[in-house]
C-alpha cells in the first residue's frame, strides 16, 4: 500500500499498487464523500485505461453513477467538479512522474482536494482491514459527459492578443495536447504535440531542468519572447525567458501580480509555499499584495487559498492557484496569464528576462535533495545549530522549518511523496549562500 501519499495515490503501477487497489479506492469514494455521482477522467498513460475500467467497476458496484469525461487534464476535472456541482471526482494520472507510474487524484465538493489526512487515509485503513465491498442492489450507470467546450470557453475569457510576441511551447506528449492548439492556435512553435503516455521525448517533469533542454534550445533558435512547458497532466507549467533561461516558478508568483494586482487593481492575499523566495513578497507589496506563506502541496494550498479568500497563489513546483478558477490550480490558465503579461511588457519595451531579473533580488540554491533516513533528527540539528549562532527574524515550523535571518534564510523539510530531505537556501550574496550551504551540508552529512 505504498501508493498512498499526502496529496494523492501514486506509485509504479503493478508494483506499488494495482487494479485491485484502484477498484477498492473507487468503490469506497461514494461512501467516504457521501454521494452517488462521481466525475471521472484519465490521462494518456499506457495503464490509465485499465485503471479507468477498474474505477468504473468499483464505482458502479458501489451503486454510484459515473460521469465519464474520458481523456482529461487534471485541471479539467477540477473545473468539472466545481462548475457542475459534483461532490466527488477522480482523475487517473501520475502527473509529472515517469511513464511506469500512475495514480488517482481525488477531489470533493468545490474541487477541494482529498489528501491522506482528509480521506485517503481512511480509505487505506478500510482496504487494510479488509472492509467488504458488496455489490449494490442497484448498480450505478455510466454517463458519457462532455465538458470540453465549456472548459475551453472558460479559459478563453482570459485570452489576450499575442500577435506581438513569438511563443515556443513544449506539450511534453501529455494532456496539454488536448487544449493548447485550441487556445493558442498555430502561432506558437510546438514541441512534442502528440498524446503519448510513454513520454518518449523526455519525462513529463519540467521542474527538472534537464527535461527543458529542448524548449530552451527552441526559444533561442526562433528568438521567442517566451517558452512554455507543461507537465504530464497539465496542472503544472514552467516558463523559459527570452534568453532561453529557466524561470524559477516562485518568481512567477510575483510576475502574476502585474495581472491581478496591477492591471485588475485587486488588493489582498497571495499564497506562496514555504520554499519561495523573499523576493516574491517584496515585489508584490507595492502593488497591494500581501504574501501568505503556507505548506507545500495542493492538499494544503487550495483549501488555504479559499479559507483566507486569497486572490491567487503558487508554488516552487509550478502549481498556480486562482480564486477565479475555483481556488484550484491550472497550468493552462497560468500560461495564458503569463503570456498576457509578457505581451503587455513587450509593448513597453521590457523583455521577459528583464522583468524576472527585476524580481529576483537574492541568490538562491534551488531545491536540493538529500536521501537520508533520519530526517527529523537532521532537520532539528540544522535548525538548532543556526538558532544558537544567530538571532532569527522569523521562524516557521508548519512544513519542516523555515528560519529567516537578516541576510539569509533556509527551509528544510521532509518530502511528502519521496524518500528525501529537501533544502532551499537564499542569501543576499553568492558568497554568503555558498558559506551557509556548505555549513548545512556538513551537518546533514552526519545523518547519512
Amino acid at each position: 500500500m505504498g501508493a498512498f501519499h499526502a496529496y494523492d495515490i501514486r506509485g509504479i503501477y503493478n508494483v506499488d499498487w494495482d487494479r485491485d487497489t484502484a477498484y477498492k479506492v473507487a468503490y469506497f469514494i461514494p461512501e467516504l464523500l457521501g454521494t452517488k455521482k462521481v466525475l471521472l477522467g484519465h490521462d494518456c498513460r499506457v495503464s490509465s485505461d485499465e485503471i479507468h475500467d477498474a474505477a468504473v467497476q468499483g464505482l458502479t458496484d458501489a451503486g454510484a453513477d459515473v460521469y465519464d469525461i474520458g481523456l482529461s487534464s487534471t485541471p479539467m476535472v477540477y473545473f468539472g467538479t466545481a462548475n457542475y456541482g459534483f461532490k466527488a471526482s477522480i482523475q487517473i494520472t501520475a502527473s509529472h512522474n515517469p511513464a511506469e507510474y500512475n495514480g488517482m487524484k481525488v477531489s470533493r465538493e468545490n474541487a477541494l482536494p482529498v489528501g491522506y489526512d482528509t480521506g485517503l487515509g481512511t480509505i487505506k485503513a478500510w482496504i487494510d482491514e479488509g472492509k467488504p465491498t458488496p455489490k449494490a442492489a442497484v448498480k450505478g450507470k455510466v454517463v458519457p459527459f462532455e465538458i470540453m467546450e465549456d472548459y475551453l470557453a472558460f479559459q478563453r475569457k482570459f485570452l489576450q492578443d499575442y500577435s506581438n510576441i513569438k511563443i515556443a511551447m513544449d506539450l511534453s506528449n501529455g494532456m496539454a495536447n488536448l487544449f493548447a492548439k485550441k487556445i493558442f492556435g498555430d502561432a506558437p512553435e510546438y514541441l512534442y504535440d502528440t498524446l503519448d503516455g510513454r513520454f518518449p521525448n523526455h519525462e513529463p517533469n519540467p521542474l527538472n531542468v534537464a527535461n527543458c533542454r529542448d524548449i530552451m534550445a527552441l526559444v533561442k533558435k526562433i528568438g521567442a519572447d517566451a517558452g512554455v512547458i507543461y507537465d504530464g497532466d497539465a496542472d503544472r507549467v514552467m516558463f523559459i525567458d527570452n534568453k532561453g533561461e529557466f524561470v524559477s516558478p516562485d518568481l512567477v508568483i510575483a510576475l502574476l501580480g502585474h495581472y491581478f494586482l496591477e492591471k485588475q487593481g485587486r488588493k489582498g492575499k497571495v499564497i506562496q509555499d514555504i520554499r519561495s523566495s523573499k523576493a516574491v513578497g517584496e515585489y508584490i507589496a507595492p502593488m497591494g499584495g500581501e504574501i501568505f506563506t503556507w505548506k507545500v502541496g495542493r492538499a494544503f494550498a487550495a483549501p488555504k487559498l479559499r479559507e483566507i479568500d486569497g486572490i491567487y497563489g503558487g508554488e516552487l513546483a509550478g502549481h498556480y492557484y486562482f480564486k477565479d478558477f475555483f481556488y484550484s490550480d491550472s497550468g493552462l490558465l497560468a500560461s495564458i496569464l503569463v503570456l498576457n503579461i509578457v505581451s503587455e511588457l513587450k509593448t513597453k519595451g521590457v523583455t521577459f528576462a528583464e522583468v524576472i531579473a527585476k524580481i529576483r533580488g537574492y541568490e538562491n540554491s534551488g531545491e536540493i535533495n538529500f536521501r537520508i533516513d533520519r530526517k527529523a533528527e537532521a532537520m532539528d540539528a540544522v535548525r538548532d545549530h543556526f538558532v544558537a549562532k544567530e538571532t532569527p527574524t522569523k521562524t516557521m515550523d508548519f512544513d519542516g522549518y523555515r528560519v529567516e535571518f537578516p541576510q539569509w534564510w533556509f527551509n528544510i523539510r521532509p518530502s511528502n511523496t519521496e524518500p528525501y530531505l529537501r533544502l532551499v537556501c537564499e542569501a543576499t550574496s553568492k558568497a554568503l549562500l555558498d558559506e551557509k550551504l556548505s555549513e548545512i551540508k556538513s551537518i546533514i552529512a552526519k545523518f547519512e
